[in-house]
């Protein structure tokens, strides 16, 4: 009987990244749609954050996906 392969950690948090990174977007893009009243609501730091966080957790996730061992 062979050893189980492990799962990365790197895959997991991955997966919080893309996670988190996707709300943040989902965010950012309601407060687009309804502007806060205050002074740099016009950079959109959370449509910038969020999407940084979903391309790297996606990234982290398709690195470190775990594989079958033939």
């Amino acid at each position: 009987m062979s050893p189980r392969p492990q799962i990365s950690i790197w895959f997991f948090i991955g997966g919080l990244l893309a996670v988190y990174g996707a709300l943040i977007l989902a965010s950012g893009l309601d407060q687009i749609a309804h502007p806060a009243a205050v002074t740099l609501a016009r950079l959109h730091a959370g449509v910038w954050w969020g999407g940084f966080l979903l391309a790297l957790g996606l990234l982290y996730v398709a690195l470190f996906r775990p594989r079958r061992s033939r």
